[in-house]
This record gives C-alpha cells, structure tokens and sequence, in this order.
C-alpha cells in the first residue's frame, strides 16, 4: 500500500504549481492533504479513481484537511469529538478494514509562543483520541505535526530552543506520543539520515536546505514490521513544505 502526505498551503494555489502532475505521478492508495485553505465546493478535483473526504475549518480560507481515497472507508470521522478542539478542521479519520489513517495539520504554536498553551491541551486531547482508536485497530498518522522532534531533524537546532516547533515543551509531547507505543516511521529506517520537510520562504531556506522535518508518518508499534518504505519527497515543489510517503503492507 502507497500512502502520500503534503501540506500543500492552500490547494488552490497548488494546483497552479504542479499538484495535478505529482498526484498522477504517485498514484498512491490514499493521498493525504494538510492546510488546504478552502471550504467544500470551492474546487472541484477531476480524480475519478478516488473517493474525496475533507474537514474544512469554520474560519475561512484557514487550515483545512482533506483525504482522496482508492479504498472505500468503512467511516469517516470529523474532528476528535471535542468542539473546543473541532472548529478549525485539523483532523480527518478514515476507517478501514485493518487500520484507522488519521490525517492531521496540528496547531502552530505561534511565534513568541503565543499560542503554546493551546498546542499543549490539544497535544493531550489528541494522544488521547489516537490511543482509543488503538482499543480497536492500528492507527497510522499522517501529516503536518509542527515539530521537529530531535536536533537531526532541523538545521539550526539551537537557535531555535526557544521557538515554535522546536520548542521543550513541544518536542516532550512528541516524545511522549511515540513512547506511548507509536513510531515514527522515517526514523525508524534511517536513524542518522539527514532531511527536511519544510522550508521558510524567508532568506532562501529552501536553496540553501536551511529546513525542518516536521511532516510525519506515525504507526503503531504493531505494524512497524509491515514498513517498506517512508521518504520525503524533497525534489517536489509547489508548496514551502515537501510531501512524504509510506509504502505498508497491510
């Protein structure tokens, strides 16, 4: 199984920059999108092989989640179920027969921090929500987590202690995701390999690979033996952030 991941920062943008053609190229089981910065029927996608699910935020032109599906989920869920939580279409779950695929943009925590607080009461809201899922089948998570979890994951660890996405505070909840039975899949197979998923469109960060990897393909533990494969496809434009994939067998 083939599973693609983007945040695409805003789709009808990128679709002018070259979506359509890495889509097709993929040709990927189920092809996640984060931040898709629009509203059902603003866009209508010509994918016939593929069912469409999104979750739009109330606010628009903000945030946005959708999931383009070859299989058919036996449900598609909104939201974690906590309206505080549900108002800016960050999750979308699709069931299938062996697993749940959790497609999610988590909350930036700002700059100056502003917003961390926010970040960590969802951070435990969501770990939660992922590990009841668990209760009943295996989870893989995708998308945009806004952090760099370890010093290998960002080209200037240390001057950015203190800020958004690479913060203490931010980087424990990530740890203690993964230590609750869940894998980073990337890695997992490439403990030392060096790349990035995300790039400031400020001082030429992407020219001079000045970047992050803060785009994720997250599993239960059960499944980590089923893993083929998990990159970044760093070569494709459209977008400051790259898409990523997992190849499973599931």
């Amino acid at each position: 199984m083939k599973l693609v991941s983007w945040n695409v920062n805003g789709i009808r943008a990128c679709v002018n920059k070259g979506f359509y053609d890495f889509f097709k190229e993929m040709n990927a089981d189920v092809f996640c999108i984060q931040e898709s910065k629009m509203q059902d029927g603003q866009l209508e996608f010509n994918m016939p092989d593929y069912e469409i699910y999104s979750n739009s935020a109330v606010k628009k032109g903000y945030s946005g989640v959708i999931t383009f599906s070859k299989i058919h989920p036996l449900s598609v869920t909104k939201g974690i179920g906590i309206e505080e939580h549900d108002q800016e279409g960050r999750v979308l779950t699709c069931e299938y027969e062996n697993f749940y695929l959790v497609n999610c943009y988590t909350p930036n925590s700002k700059e100056g921090l502003t917003r961390l607080e926010y970040r960590m009461v969802w951070e435990d809201a969501f770990r939660n929500y992922l590990k009841e899922l668990e209760t009943k089948k295996p989870v893989i998570l995708c998308g945009d987590l806004n952090v760099a979890h370890q010093e290998i994951d960002l080209k200037n660890p240390q001057a950015n202690r203190k800020n958004a996405g690479f913060s203490d505070e931010e980087r424990a909840k990530m740890s203690e995701l993964l230590n609750s039975g869940m894998i980073d899949t990337y890695r997992y197979l490439y403990p030392e390999k060096v790349e990035y998923s995300w790039w400031s469109y400020r001082f030429k960060a992407r020219e001079k690979n000045i970047g992050w990897r803060i785009d994720y393909y997250i599993i239960s533990e059960c499944l980590k033996e089923k893993v083929k494969d998990a990159c970044i496809y760093t070569h494709q434009l459209g977008s400051d952030h790259a898409p990523v994939g997992l190849e499973i067998e599931l």
